[in-house]
């Protein structure tokens, strides 16, 4: 076999996020597995060099994984002519400024969403890139989710007939810091940090919905901050300025109609952390992040609305699970390999930074509806 190396600039691992699921399981779960099978005897090696703001906390985790590369200094990074890809998991506030140093200096772009904080940032890195003729994309992991894999063989199958809805919940509570730590970096309740969950979110539901079922046409959403007030990581209060829930409908292409409620003020009574019912003539299902379960119009009971008497069928257990049929790698490192095989061997590649600034219109037009009140359409966007 033959090994050919790409060596990958990696910002911002020291995150939660950029640390598990982009590091550990993605890029080094690639080298653990021998690297990236192109074929024709030749194989993929991914070397990765961390960069980041704090010194000792890179040196800890190359030390901890046998990684010999890290940087404070970004710059110096791209300045190396033998680093290939740049990729971006930090904070969105800082995200715009590395990616343009990282175009500047030609190196193909994969970059943790949302891409910038508004769209027209976003449409300028596309525009950049585009320029520039380097290979570039956008994480949209949801896609790759088991759940929403089998849901998109329903899909692809014929299983619901004509799709007339699709209901997504999604959420947890987050722990406001004080009496016990948050699960969720502080920032994410700070506007002025590029916080706040449709920012997050909306970009997800962007993907998910014109992946599935159809193009986004229009949005309606009612945003809020329900926790005024959290502590941080130093324990101390502040103030929340950014939402920390959002309940969204959106029109699609081909005349379904999606809603979907996002929070991190909500316990959880569902089987998942997010769930989506779809509902078609033929058949429904309820996709969650590894299980999908279906009913078709066949089996379909007939309830009959009786307020006086206690309820005595038991609808969940009147659906059926969708088997695996398939064995499911991790969703962020599934589209990092077909990245990857995108730099390697130009196989087409659709998650690019014009899908990245799909999801961010999404979420301006979405905080836009929120504060006039009113529904706003969504254009297509072109560079």
């Amino acid at each position: 076999m033959t090994r050919r190396t790409v060596r990958i600039a990696m910002n911002g691992v020291t995150g939660r996020m950029g640390y598990r699921q982009h590091l550990v399981r993605s890029i080094l779960a690639i080298r653990e597995q021998g690297g990236l099978d192109l074929g024709d005897g030749e194989v993929l090696w991914p070397e990765p060099v961390l960069v980041g703001r704090r010194a000792h906390a890179l040196e800890a985790l190359a030390a901890q994984h046998g990684l010999t590369e890290w940087s404070t200094d970004l710059d110096a990074v791209l300045a190396d002519e033998s680093i290939d890809i740049y990729f971006d998991a930090q904070v969105t506030s800082a995200r715009v400024d590395a990616i343009k140093k990282a175009i500047a200096a030609g190196k193909h772009i994969y970059t943790e969403k949302p891409t910038a904080t508004d769209v027209e940032g976003a449409l300028e890195l596309a525009r950049l890139a585009r320029d520039a003729g380097i290979k570039h994309g956008v994480v949209q992991d949801r896609i790759f989710l088991p759940g929403l894999l089998k849901l998109k063989r329903l899909i692809d199958g014929g299983f619901f007939g004509e799709i007339l809805s699709v209901r997504g919940e999604f959420g947890y509570w987050v722990f406001e810091g004080d009496w016990q730590d948050a699960q969720r970096p502080s920032w994410n309740y700070r506007a002025e940090d590029g916080g706040g969950i449709v920012v997050d979110m909306f970009p997800h539901w962007e993907y998910v919905l014109h992946e599935l079922f159809g193009q986004v046409t229009s949005v309606s959403a009612h945003v809020q901050t329900h926790i005024p007030q959290r502590w941080d990581e130093q324990g101390k209060p502040y103030d929340a300025t950014a939402d920390d829930a959002a309940y969204g409908t959106f029109q699609l292409a081909g005349g379904a109609v999606a809603q979907i409620n996002s929070s991190w003020a909500v316990r959880v009574n569902r089987d998942e952390l997010v769930e989506f019912q779809v509902d078609g003539t033929h058949g429904s299902a309820v996709a969650g992040l590894r299980n999908c379960r279906v009913q078709h119009r066949s089996a379909t009971p007939k309830p009959v609305w009786n307020p006086d008497l206690p309820v005595t069928e038991p609808f969940r257990d009147q659906w059926q699970e969708v088997p695996d049929n398939a064995v499911f790698d991790n969703g962020f490192k599934a589209q990092w390999e077909l990245f990857l095989r995108h730099i390697a061997l130009d196989e087409p590649y659709s998650w690019d930074l014009m899908a990245g600034a799909r999801g961010v219109q999404l979420a301006e037009l979405g905080l836009k509806s929120s504060a006039e009140g009113r529904r706003f359409d969504v254009p297509e966007l072109s560079l």
